[in-house]
């Protein structure tokens, strides 16, 4: 009798979790398993600001995909191109694949809504090369402003714009401030000549949170030098920086060397140009993670879409989601191949907590609203136990963040 083939596309936090579980799980010879990644390595998305800002070095936030799995899963380094769904093909780079089940956890991509020269002048916080580019690039344009003559010295070398002030955007700019002082010392930049702007089209900064969080969280970051400029969307961006909207015909350019865009998320577009349901890269899956019409198809993570019927909303894309989104569709695979009936996915959300740098943070834990060191502490807990729900104790103490003060 032929084995089951089971093809998990993508080794992030809903891949690899995947993979993980159904190795702990399932029995020996039981079925085929085999992920599919384009890197040899999973990477932290949620650290990448860290990396990005360069208080975290971008080989912290990743580890090899093969020192998690054992034997009963098959990995295989390649770039998926296309799905066919209809006749269970998956298109890489290394060739087609087959499969009796399938599980896409293809991540996310950044999404600029059609702003003008965003794609071309703005950085992305999109992963592990990205987080190095902004890295190097703020390192670049300090040195090029320490280099220039005195009466020739150009500010705007020494600005930065973050673009968003969500999740991603705040946790960046608590980096950034960390890391300031450090960037002066480093190319003798008097402190004051460095500005920190973050441009937000909502009215509202980190929506997710109480308005006493963020007002905790904004006066946080204010006193470390950030500047909000908060309901002025950008609608441009150059070579030279960004022009923003404050007011019905009232626009403003600013001047900046770098500019970061971390303002919001999709799913991939593989998902989006294939023949599965979607909406912008996203899924509406049924209840138990499948597919409609496709009972066959497993979406986790990013490209998964599923409504809070009690919050009247969708469930956010996040890495806690993701995981356990990866636990079900584990025993659900296992259901199927065992003929019993699958389980519906019902999440647990434990919290959710925002970095402002290594030693602050605002969150909602349980019900309870913290701040500071105590928060700060909990993210940190939160970071490892992804890690040991993927890697055990072993990549917890290999990986993990122990600096609690």
């Amino acid at each position: 009798m032929n084995r089951p083939k089971i093809l998990i596309l993508g080794a992030g936090y809903g891949g690899l979790t995947t993979a993980v579980n159904l190795q702990k799980k399932i029995g020996v010879n039981v079925a085929d398993i085999t992920i599919v990644n384009k890197n040899s390595y999973h990477y932290e998305s949620t650290w990448l600001h860290e990396a990005s800002a360069g208080t975290l070095s971008p080989e912290r936030v990743r580890y090899e995909i093969k020192d998690v799995l054992n034997s009963k899963v098959n990995f295989v380094q390649a770039s998926v191109e296309s799905l066919d769904v209809n006749n269970k093909k998956v298109i890489t780079d290394a060739g087609e694949m087959s499969y009796d089940y399938l599980v896409v956890g293809l991540g996310f991509e950044g999404e600029t809504f059609g702003i003008e020269g965003l794609d071309k002048y703005a950085l992305g916080i999109a992963n592990v090369n990205e987080a190095r580019k902004i890295r190097d690039h703020i390192n670049t344009q300090f040195a090029e402003w320490a280099t220039q003559a005195p009466a020739e010295k150009d500010d705007s070398l020494l600005t930065i714009i973050v673009g968003g002030a969500g999740f991603t955007g705040i946790e960046f700019l608590g980096e950034l401030a960390n890391r300031i002082p450090e960037l002066s010392k480093e190319y003798d930049v008097p402190q004051e000549k460095i500005r920190i702007i973050c441009v937000e089209a909502a009215p509202v900064v980190l929506p997710m949170f109480s308005r006493e969080l963020v007002e905790y969280a904004v006066g946080h970051l204010t006193k470390k030098g950030i500047e909000f400029s908060i309901g002025t969307p950008v609608v441009q961006a150059t070579e030279e920086g960004v022009k923003i909207k404050k007011g019905e015909d009232e626009f403003e350019f600013i001047k900046a060397g770098t500019v970061v865009w971390a303002a919001g998320v999709r799913g991939s577009r593989i998902v989006e140009e294939s023949d599965l349901p979607s909406n912008r890269a996203r899924i509406a899956v049924e209840k138990d993670l499948r597919v409609p019409g496709y009972p066959e198809v497993f979406i986790v993570g990013d490209c998964a879409f599923m409504l809070n019927e009690e919050a009247g909303r969708p469930y956010p894309p996040t890495a806690q989601i993701a995981m356990q989104q990866a636990v079900v569709a584990a025993e659900n695979l296992i259901a199927l191949i065992e003929g019993n009936d699958t389980k519906e996915f019902t999440p647990e959300l434990k919290g959710t907590v925002c970095s402002l740098g290594d030693s602050d943070a605002i969150g909602e834990v349980f019900g309870k609203e913290i701040t500071g060191k105590y928060a700060s502490f909990m993210k940190k807990v939160i970071d490892n136990r992804a890690l040991y729900m993927v890697g055990g104790a072993g990549l917890v103490l290999k990986k993990g963040k122990f600096n609690v003060l």
